[in-house]
């Protein structure tokens, strides 16, 4: 259970399958290709009124696997930090793992790496404080390997067990709301 969440909290949120569609055996590519999931731009309001800061944490290998550009991803989460703050939401940081999987030494979730690099760009994050919403097993194991609370989203199931399970990142918001 999650209880207690405030400003002193940290959000860390997984990007597709979470915030907007995941292609079925395909990579969001471009502007063009990003669908919001529903409710999500009203959730992103609501949460960042309970969170201090709200940190997208996203593996992102079509970049290691040449399908896009740095850049070109770049340009898709300013589309999409710009969309989520003209509706009244914020993120605080995006960071992005671009390794393929197939690499021994890689930064994706579940590996800890991300979470160690939002503690370098924000020194006053507190791990205890702190949860990891998505909808992936890679999404909840990296916030159990970090010490965060987990929350996962959708109606999957994981071999690592999340405190936590929500339909939609709406319904979560709604339960902070509601706290």
């Amino acid at each position: 259970m999650i209880s207690g969440v405030d400003k002193n909290w940290t959000l860390f949120l997984d990007r597709d399958g979470v915030i907007n569609h995941r292609p079925a055996n395909d990579y969001v590519k471009s502007i063009a290709e990003f669908q919001f999931l529903p409710g999500v731009a009203e959730a992103i309001r609501l949460l960042s009124r309970h969170f201090g800061r709200i940190i997208v944490v996203t593996n992102q290998q079509g970049v290691g696997l040449g399908l896009m550009s740095r850049q070109t991803l770049e340009e898709i989460h300013q589309w999409m930090v710009e969309e989520l703050v003209s509706a009244g939401g914020k993120i605080d940081l995006i960071l992005v793992c671009p390794d393929r999987k197939d690499l021994p030494e890689n930064c994706r979730k579940p590996s800890i790496a991300m979470a160690n690099q939002a503690l370098e760009a924000f020194p006053d994050v507190v791990i205890e404080k702190s949860v990891m919403a998505g909808d992936t097993e890679s999404d909840i194991a990296f916030g159990f390997n970090a010490g965060m609370k987990t929350v996962l989203i959708g109606m999957e199931k994981t071999d690592t067990q999340p405190d936590m399970q929500f339909t939609s990142l709406y319904q979560f918001a709604k339960f902070c709301d509601n706290q």
